[in-house]
């Protein structure tokens, strides 16, 4: 998918009009719809912007990545990531477990 049918598509999504999600990024409707058609490219910080509205990453806005991480979630790795080594090796044990378990629950 190119970036113009992400910005669609999410835009869409959102029931967010081309007028909507150009106030929110601080541009014009009518230069979303030249994104949104492929005509132009946006900034990277107007790219970064509309990737915040829209409530995904860049990458993902990019097409660089095929799933979006959910925020949450993202949030919740990146409080683990911050602990210390010990604490951090105990909650990824568990993790692992409680994966490994659902695993095994989804082949029975």
């Amino acid at each position: 998918m190119t970036l113009g049918q992400h910005i669609t598509k999410l835009r869409k999504q959102l029931k967010l009009s081309q007028n909507e999600l150009g106030k929110k990024v601080g541009t014009s409707g009518d230069i979303i719809g030249r994104y949104e058609r492929g005509e132009v490219k946006p900034s990277i910080e107007v790219a970064s912007k509309i990737a915040d509205v829209l409530e995904v990453s860049l990458d993902f806005l990019l097409g660089k990545i095929d799933a979006e991480v959910d925020r949450q979630l993202l949030k919740r790795v990146l409080e683990v990531q911050q602990m210390d080594t010990e604490d951090r090796e105990h909650i990824l044990y568990t993790l692992d477990a409680l994966i490994k378990n659902v695993k095994l629950k989804s082949i029975a």
